[in-house]
């Protein structure tokens, strides 16, 4: 098992920048795909981004290529998002999520076991 705590979020204007962490436990956290979804209001969740545990290629959702840098580092057992550029429209809560030797990061969301409680991101025009 794993257990997933996400921090970083806040309130940012248009164009600004924030990072997100999410801190994993356990000892085998290299062997975990992660990824980070996120949540607007009256949205589905959504996936952002992800690196595959296997070969730590990543994956970026079209809306933040180019804005988003999804990062690891294995001996601190966290994750990051870099998010640069943020848009009003990128408001939402952020999820840190967790699944063990999973190939194809960009399954549904709800193919992920672990997630972290959330931390919400909002951007303001």
């Amino acid at each position: 098992q794993v257990q997933l705590v996400e921090s970083g979020g806040g309130l940012v204007q248009a164009g600004g920048s924030l990072r997100l962490s999410c801190a994993a436990s356990g000892r085998t956290f290299s062997s975990y795909t992660m990824a980070w979804f996120r949540q607007a209001p009256g949205k589905e969740r959504e996936f952002v981004a992800a690196m595959r545990w296997s070969d730590d290629t990543t994956y970026y959702a079209n809306s933040v290529k180019g804005r988003f840098t999804f990062a690891r580092d294995n001996a601190k057992n966290t994750v990051y998002l870099q998010m640069n550029g943020l848009k009003p429209e990128d408001t939402a809560v952020f999820y840190c999520a967790a699944d063990i030797y999973l190939d194809d990061p960009t399954v549904p969301w709800h193919e992920y076991d672990y997630w972290g409680q959330g931390t919400q991101v909002t951007v303001a025009s």
